[in-house]
This record gives C-alpha cells, structure tokens and sequence, in this order.
C-alpha cells in the first residue's frame, strides 16, 4: 500500500530538513542532499538518522 500524499507532503530529512524522494517499488524515502536512504515498514517511514542507510551512487 502506497504512503499518503497528505503525509508525503509533509515528510522531509530529519537531518537536512530537504525534500525526499518516494520510491515505492524499494519501500524507502531518499534524501539525495545527505545520500541517506529511509526505509519504509509496514507502511511507516523510519525517520531516525540512526536507522538510515547510505544511497548506493
């Protein structure tokens, strides 16, 4: 099940504050400022900088 748009628009890095990119195929959010991957479980965004991963370039 895809994220909401009402909630997609509110979303943003918790380290830069930029916009995220939703890639629903790998159930993430990428911030490409940071090159820092957010994953998506159960259908919740994990938001912690600690639990992010790099974005393979």
């Amino acid at each position: 099940m895809p994220l909401a748009p009402q909630l997609l628009a509110i979303l943003v890095c918790p380290k830069c504050k930029g916009a995220l990119e939703y890639r629903e195929a790998e159930a993430c959010l990428i911030c490409h400022t940071d090159g820092l991957r957010y994953a998506i479980r159960d259908d919740i965004p994990i938001m912690l900088i600690d639990e992010a991963t790099p974005v393979e370039r």
